[in-house]
């Protein structure tokens, strides 16, 4: 029987995200000769990671070897942070899409002229969470990137720093990889860290921390063994990345953290023990569904048991009678998360009526919506179709 590690062979999509503090280190600025020092460093460091992702690409023996990666990046507010002499990762919105601004470009120069010496195309995307959240911009997204993919280019994918505002913003690159993963089809999500793994507790304060080879579900307490530090070149932390594999699991697609140092990424095609592996949870969900966990929820339902056993065990729609609470302001159409009163939410949907008119119904029978509300859109709140269960 093949083992969970052996099987990542045979994945054709990954998608390789690879972090700010990978390819920048830990840089301070000292002196006048910094911006020519960091973009040395990024550049080794981007020259080594292009080496892997090109021996990825190309074909190994017969052409169905062959894998299509795509690299989602950070870097460009580090680099920017370099070039622009600033002493520091902004905190400003302004600044910050301002330093993005000026490292992008020289960023994706890295990644075009390495992939280039290896005789690969590559492709700059830049994408907000509006691209995904719009049905139709998501797809957009999707087509092109497969056509990019189908023809051997290798897709170099950031957030858009320069124009993301706070409500737009994915918050990281790693919750950004995740959510690439769906509009891709990948089949295997890697997050490239300087930490090379999930460990029992921080192995900079405990030396007698362990690596976790393989997590078969990342619950709280998996989260809880991350923390909450970020670098001070980076946003995120290991618990954005556990957040990011536990995103990709629930939609079928296994995880792996493992470290960004060269080789490393040939061993895991390998087969071999690094890092640590987060496995798929259950079969891969359909697109919609893929999309619907990729959408920030606008808001929450708060339902009684058996509205619970009627989504999870009879795959029923969600009625009115169920809703306890409803927290939050949206509108119809908006997407939902669905709890049970007092826990964590186990579904997500797409509401078919605003909060204020839910809080109105809520309670109330399915033949009861009518006189309350003077018009009936659908007898549920949730409909079957637009809803996925999550991890």
């Amino acid at each position: 029987m093949i083992s969970p590690r052996e099987q990542l062979a045979r994945c054709k999509r990954p998608v390789i995200k690879v972090g700010s503090a990978v390819l920048a280190g830990e840089i301070k600025k000292s002196s006048a000769a910094a911006p020519d020092a960091a973009l040395r460093q990024f550049q080794t460091r981007v020259t080594a990671l292009c080496d892997e992702v090109a021996a990825l690409a190309r074909a190994q023996g017969a052409p169905a070897q062959r894998r299509f990666p795509t690299v989602v990046t950070s870097g460009a507010v580090a680099l920017g942070v370099q070039r622009l002499g600033l002493p520091g990762r902004p905190k400003e919105m302004a600044l910050k899409q301002a330093a993005a601004a000026a490292g992008q470009s020289r960023l994706m120069r890295l990644y075009d002229d390495a992939f280039a010496e290896r005789n690969l195309i590559s492709a700059q995307v830049l994408l907000t969470h509006a691209d995904v959240a719009h049905r139709g911009r998501y797809l957009n997204a999707r087509r092109a990137l497969g056509a990019l993919l189908e023809r051997g280019v290798v897709p170099v994918i950031n957030e858009n720093d320069t124009v993301s505002v706070e409500e737009i913003k994915f918050g990281d690159n790693d919750a950004l990889a995740a959510m690439v993963v769906d509009i891709c089809e990948a089949d295997l999500l890697v997050i490239l860290t300087d930490a090379g793994g999930v460990f029992t507790a921080d192995p900079r304060r405990d030396p007698s921390a362990t690596r976790i080879s393989l997590i078969e579900k990342v619950t709280p307490a998996v989260e809880a063994l991350a923390g909450d530090e970020t670098s001070s070149v980076g946003t995120g932390g290991m618990i954005s990345k556990l957040r990011a594999a536990r995103r990709a699991t629930e939609a079928g697609v296994p995880c792996a953290i493992i470290s960004g140092a060269p080789g490393e990424l040939a061993r895991l095609f390998a087969g071999e023990d690094v890092g640590t592996l987060v496995l798929a949870q259950g079969e891969r969900k359909r697109l919609r569904q893929r999309w619907m966990l990729d959408l920030k929820a606008r808001g929450e339902l708060q339902v009684d048991a058996g509205a619970k056993a009627a989504l999870l065990e009879r795959k029923k729609s969600l009625l009115p009678s169920g809703v306890k609470d409803v927290v939050g302001n949206f509108s119809a159409g908006d997407l939902i998360e669905i709890a049970l009163v007092g826990e964590k939410p186990f579904a997500r949907g797409l509401a078919v009526y605003g909060a204020d008119e839910l809080r109105k119904i809520r309670g109330l029978k399915s033949e009861q919506i009518e006189p309350q509300l003077g018009y009936r859109l659908l007898d549920c709140v949730v409909h079957r179709d637009d809803l996925v269960v999550m991890g």
